[in-house]
């Protein structure tokens, strides 16, 4: 099991709530909407294995993620919380409430439903990262403008752009693990849940009104899954809703819409 970085935010004694960031995120993904939050809870924002700070791992799966969760809500002797997962950490959350049901007093997923996704987008970011020369690289304002000609999202970009750092002497590196992550990826892609995989307890699902992740013919595949979940739409909002509507996104996770 690989060891999980985490950034906390609230007060201890409130009730957990743990956020999974989505593929090549992290923790500093959630540090906004997890302040909002820490007003009701005692928010924990972890790296996922071969993200962020957490520790590298050879291989990358659903199963293998949600035993890195359980294992740190272990080591924090945390029992049941609220999981809050977006896109890729929306899919280990619905695996580890599935699997592990009386670890989750609340599911929220975020833009994201259990089925097969095949992301052209993000095959050609990881192809994008993968042809960047950090030998020579300045800036990350300038590995953005090398990416261009196969990103041409600038939001995607200065994300992308986000997972570089530097050593002390001054040479950049990825943060995330890229080689297993772009091994991995056609695994990630697909849905981690079985047929007989299900959560009975509250479960919410948020959808982006501008993403086409959480389709209207998903929600009965959803409900097989997930009988009592809900559903909100943010207005306005594209496939990251606790960026780009964060005060609606917030409402939503406490139920206040």
């Amino acid at each position: 099991m690989a060891s999980l970085f985490h950034r906390s935010f609230g007060v201890a004694g409130t009730p957990p709530l743990v956020l999974l960031h989505g593929m090549l995120g992290s923790s500093r993904n959630w540090q906004t909407a997890g302040a909002d939050l820490a007003a009701h809870f005692d928010v924990h924002a972890l790296d996922l294995r071969n993200h962020g700070r957490s520790e590298p791992a050879p291989t990358m799966s659903y199963p293998e993620m949600m035993d890195d969760v359980i294992s740190w809500l272990d080591q924090q002797s945390l029992g049941r919380v609220t999981i809050v997962g977006h896109s890729m950490g929306g899919k280990v959350a619905m695996l580890l409430a599935c699997r592990h049901p009386g670890r989750v007093e609340r599911l929220v997923v975020v833009d994201i439903a259990p089925k097969d996704y095949f992301w052209p987008g993000h095959r050609a970011s990881f192809a994008a990262m993968n042809e960047l020369n950090l030998g020579d690289l300045r800036s990350r304002t300038e590995a953005e403008l090398r990416f261009e000609a196969r990103v041409p999202s600038w939001p995607m970009r200065k994300f992308l752009a986000t997972n570089l750092e530097r050593t002390a002497e001054g040479a950049w590196f990825w943060q995330i693990n890229l080689p297993v992550l772009t091994s991995a990826l056609p695994e990630l892609e697909k849905n981690p849940l079985t047929a007989g995989d299900r959560f009975a307890g509250p479960t919410r699902f948020i959808a982006g009104e501008q993403s086409n992740y959480i389709e209207a013919e998903d929600r009965p595949v959803i409900a097989a899954h997930f009988p009592l979940a809900e559903f909100k739409v943010i207005a306005g909002s594209g496939h990251n809703p606790h960026m780009e509507q964060r005060a609606a996104f917030v409402a939503a996770v406490l139920g206040e819409d």
